[in-house]
């Protein structure tokens, strides 16, 4: 048995077979990984990384674990795979997903595979098991990856603490203690104030903290430099998983021309300009927004010739699509079970609302700034008015 002091959730207790994972290169690595890649320009605190969020994931998992009264060797299991669940996380956590063609969930499922990981996991248990239960699969598969898991309860709860933006302090306990365990996990009908309270959470932290116009800004900046990397062949993308945070921008600072500029900006919080803003809530139909995902360069393209400059210069930003799936969480009402979308007024306003904060953006560096605001950008962007 080990204990860990974790600032969120107090003392957490490892047994010898979770301190044997924990211990492995692989989660090791997660501790060198910030769980917010640049927000940190914006809120000085929020240092925190991906292996505080996989502990505290694990120490949620077993209370959860508990309460549906799993016996030792599946709660042992539950507990294993919330400590795994991010182990697959590129440098700067989800900045770096935009980048690459794999997600992190398809990057852990292979390290497990690949690494001693697996080894020690078959020790106790199926290697198949394990990763379905990390993809949300089955039963059990609901507490680590589903509509209310014990991954949004924990970086809910972290991510408010770092950054000491209130919103995203939740009711874990009450939680917790109204769910149960079905064909799937269920919410109880007393823990549905408890479930609008965490979606609300998630809703306001998106435009004060995830979607922040500053770490967007400085996030697209850190896309493009990785993108560079990349395709310069400084970085392997099939091993993006092997990298931390300072492994990136070593790599950055060592090259010179348009990639240390990048990391230089960075790194001195020089950062570009915000020159034109779209609420996706102004467009009709607000899905067309994210159709461009597939025309960004040829849009940059023509913004820099129309301004005489590089396409380097001009980043066109489209926000992470606002999917709130907690609205599908089946609660159990009367013998029946419903979704939460169906019992909750509040949960059914926030559907539409969900677009309200969201945007698409274009930065530029500062000595750009006032040549591109003289240009009508929308036009660009051939989006329906």
């Amino acid at each position: 048995m080990k204990s860990i002091r974790d600032s969120v959730h107090g003392n957490l207790q490892l047994e010898e077979f979770e301190v044997r994972l924990t211990d492995t290169p692989e989660i090791q690595r997660l501790r060198r990984i910030k769980q917010l890649g640049f927000t940190y320009l914006v809120y000085p605190g929020a240092n925190h990384s991906r292996f505080e969020h996989s502990i505290g994931a694990m120490y949620l998992a077993s209370r959860l674990a508990g309460n549906l009264r799993l016996d030792e060797d599946t709660q042992t299991m539950v507990r294993s795979c919330a400590i795994l669940h991010d182990a697959g996380h590129g440098p700067f956590s989800h900045v770096s997903e935009g980048v690459i063609d794999t997600s992190h969930e398809k990057l852990t499922y292979k390290l497990i595979k690949e690494s001693q990981l697996g080894d020690i996991l078959s020790e106790k248990f199926s290697i198949k098991d394990i990763i379905a239960v990390i993809s949300g699969k089955g039963p059990l598969g609901q507490i680590i990856s589903g509509e209310l898991d014990v991954d949004r309860m924990d970086y809910l709860l972290r991510d408010s603490y770092y950054t000491g933006v209130a919103y995203g302090v939740i009711d874990v306990e009450r939680l917790i203690y109204n769910m149960k365990l079905d064909d799937g996990l269920l919410l109880k009908e007393k823990g549905v104030q408890a479930a609008e309270s965490m979606l609300l959470a998630r809703y306001f932290m998106y435009p004060s903290v995830y979607q922040h116009h500053t770490t967007r800004i400085a996030n697209s900046m850190f896309r493009r430099c990785l993108r560079k990397l990349l395709e310069n062949g400084i970085i392997n993308a099939k091993e993006i998983y092997k990298y931390d945070d300072t492994d990136i921008i070593s790599a950055a600072r060592s090259q010179k021309g348009y990639i240390h500029e990048i990391m230089r900006r960075l790194d001195t919080r020089q950062l570009y300009k915000r020159v034109y803003s779209l609420k996706i809530d102004e467009t009709i139909p607000p899905q067309s927004i994210f159709k461009l995902e597939l025309k960004i360069k040829k849009i940059e393209e023509e913004i820099a010739d129309e301004l005489g400059i590089h396409q380097d210069f001009i980043l066109l930003d489209i926000p992470e699509y606002p999917s709130f799936h907690e609205m599908s969480t089946p609660v159990s009402v009367n013998g029946d079970t419903v979704k939460l979308g169906d019992v909750s007024n509040l949960v059914r306003a926030l559907k539409d609302a969900r677009f309200n904060h969201a945007d698409l953006c274009i930065y530029l560096p500062e000595d750009y700034a006032n040549q591109a605001l003289k240009l009508n950008l929308r036009e660009f962007l051939d989006i329906p008015d």
